[in-house]
């Protein structure tokens, strides 16, 4: 009753203003518009002292996407893992807090199979530390492993502002801060997943940020930074960080290459750290220093797919049905993509970049080809170009392979907006006034969806389909967070045997913590009466439970 009332007031003849539903959204842009035109009048003097003041903005802009995501928890709780992503960082998180690198292989782990997930010669996540460490480190101070997603968000937008600041003036470099947290805050996938991103974004901003003051000031502070965030890319994305390496190279040869000795002893020494940590989870979990653990887990288990120019990996041991769903769909993305030149895949996906820029941005964006005849703007535009072309390798891609850019892009946009200021036509600075236009619209952007996800719930859901940046957990699709409130309001510890049905398709639901015995519930997969019984064996006091993940809802009843 209450969605047909709502529905019918969008009616002209029915609601007092007669207004159809188109109306009411020009009106709803219009009013917001209008508010950031009168906002942003008053508060641009305010803009350009506040730019000048760089550790307390930092610290605005750490707490601002932290209070704005904070404040939706009623209506959007913690983000609840789901898939075999988040299950493997949270593992390797567990693994990190019991100041391990690895874990002892289960004597049972065949029940224990799961995507991205080594069982031997050690029980492992597949995945590099670097996320790892930022959940580990939420999760021990604040005690939930989702404070390691958000501190990350926080630290990324204070550490944009931070980088532009050495590349433009303080009021543009607010203006940048303020567009990260914007599209990389409170209603990001970012801030919502436990696979993350901020963290290689972050180090993308200490590189791109110590590299122009090395070159003003040529403190050895700043050739510290550049070594940490060299660092940090490495223990996040070590492909990308290769990548990364390359670009700074070629900035060093161009800029730096008087008294890079004097840098050099600093930067190798916050870089150090990295690579012992890297060589020592990769002895911890595999036994050799130069066999990474996602390396492993292709020879093991045939994923992760390898670039398109080599040959699709053959598994060499028994898959799991989920684990064979998951190999044959990632071999049929590298085949395919193979079979595409990479200027094909670098066309098919140009739509991922969208990730990084409102809509309005690509309206002054073309405005940043006049500052490339600069050699540090025409340097960012190639990072841009080396990574594109870099990634054009793999057989599928996300953003946050080249999260380490993302701060690039917003220079890139405060650039274009910067530039297109500048414009005048007969006198008229007809450039400004551009410039404010776009960065109203994006100012509305992000207050229209904020308020919407503030909103009712009919209104959210009825819109909510038209929102094609953000992503924002909300409420109990898979049924995950239901099962596990029944399981957390039983005594005792449990056991749950897992029953995929023949329809199934992918979401991991078998995960463990670090120290399986010890958790309070294990899941495990069902093998069966009789092999069940060993299991059932080897945890002889705990109460077994049956799920069944693909009825609809998810069941969860007492084994039998």
């Amino acid at each position: 009753m209450f969605l047909f009332d709502l529905f019918r007031s969008f009616l002209p003849l029915h609601n007092p203003l007669g207004f159809g539903v188109g109306d009411f959204l020009l009106l709803a842009l219009a009013l917001l518009l209008a508010v950031c035109a009168i906002g942003f009048m008053r508060l641009q003097p305010l803009v350009q002292r506040l730019g000048s003041h760089t550790r307390w903005t930092m610290l605005f802009l750490a707490a601002l996407p932290v209070l704005l995501r904070l404040a939706l928890l009623p209506r959007f709780p913690a983000p609840a893992p789901a898939g075999a992503d988040d299950f493997g960082y949270l593992l390797l998180a567990d693994t990190l807090r019991h100041l391990r690198l690895a874990n002892p292989a289960h004597p049972l782990h065949r029940f224990f199979e799961a995507v991205f997930v080594l069982q031997e010669p050690t029980y492992s996540a597949i995945f590099p530390p670097g996320q790892g460490l930022a959940l580990a480190f939420g999760w021990t101070i604040l005690g939930h492993p989702w404070a390691g997603v958000v501190l990350p968000v926080a630290a990324f937008c204070a550490l944009c502002f931070w980088m532009l600041r050495g590349w433009t003036t303080p009021g543009w470099a607010l203006v940048g801060g303020l567009l990260a947290v914007a599209e990389f805050g409170p209603l990001n996938q970012w801030m919502n997943l436990y696979w993350g991103g901020a963290v290689g974004a972050a180090a993308g901003c200490l590189v791109s940020g110590a590299l122009p003051r090395m070159k003003a000031a040529g403190r050895r502070r700043d050739a510290a930074l550049l070594g940490a965030g060299l660092g940090l890319a490495l223990l996040t994305r070590p492909f990308e960080f290769l990548l990364l390496g390359l670009c700074v190279l070629a900035y060093s040869a161009w800029q730096l290459r008087v008294g890079w000795r004097r840098w050099a002893v600093p930067c190798a020494a916050a870089f150090a750290p990295a690579v012992l940590l890297m060589l020592a989870q990769n002895y911890a979990v595999t036994g050799s220093f130069a066999t990474m653990p996602y390396q492993l887990s292709r020879y093991q288990y045939g994923v992760p797919a390898t670039f398109t120019f080599q040959s699709d990996p053959v598994p060499h041991r028994a898959l799991t049905a989920e684990q064979a769903l998951d190999y044959r769909a990632q071999s049929l993305m590298h085949d395919e993509a193979g079979a595409t030149t990479p200027a094909e895949r670098l066309g098919e996906r140009l739509h991922f970049y969208r990730f990084f820029f409102y809509p309005a941005l690509l309206l002054a964006l073309p405005a940043f080809l006049f500052a490339l005849r600069e050699f540090r703007f025409a340097w960012a535009a190639g990072c841009i170009i080396v990574f594109a072309l870099g990634t054009a390798f793999y057989p599928y891609f996300y953003p946050h392979y080249v999260a380490a850019l993302t701060c690039l892009f917003v220079l890139a946009a405060v650039t274009a907006l910067e530039r297109l200021s500048r414009w005048t036509i007969r006198g008229h600075a007809v450039g400004a006034e551009a410039a404010r236009v776009v960065a109203f619209l994006c100012a509305a952007h992000f207050v229209f969806w904020y308020g919407m996800h503030c909103g009712s719930q009919p209104l959210l859901m009825a819109a909510g389909r038209y929102d094609t940046a953000d992503f924002i957990n909300y409420g109990d699709p898979e049924g995950r967070i239901r099962i596990a409130s029944e399981l957390a309001g039983q005594p005792g510890k449990h056991l749950v045997f897992v029953r995929y049905s023949r329809e199934h398709q992918f979401h991991e639901w078998i995960h463990n913590a670090a120290d399986i015995d010890a958790a309070d519930v294990v899941w495990a997969a069902d093998l069966g009466p009789e092999e069940d019984q060993k299991l059932r064996a080897y945890y002889p006091s705990r109460t077994v439970w049956l799920c069944e993940p693909d009825a609809r809802p998810p069941l969860l009843t007492p084994y039998r």
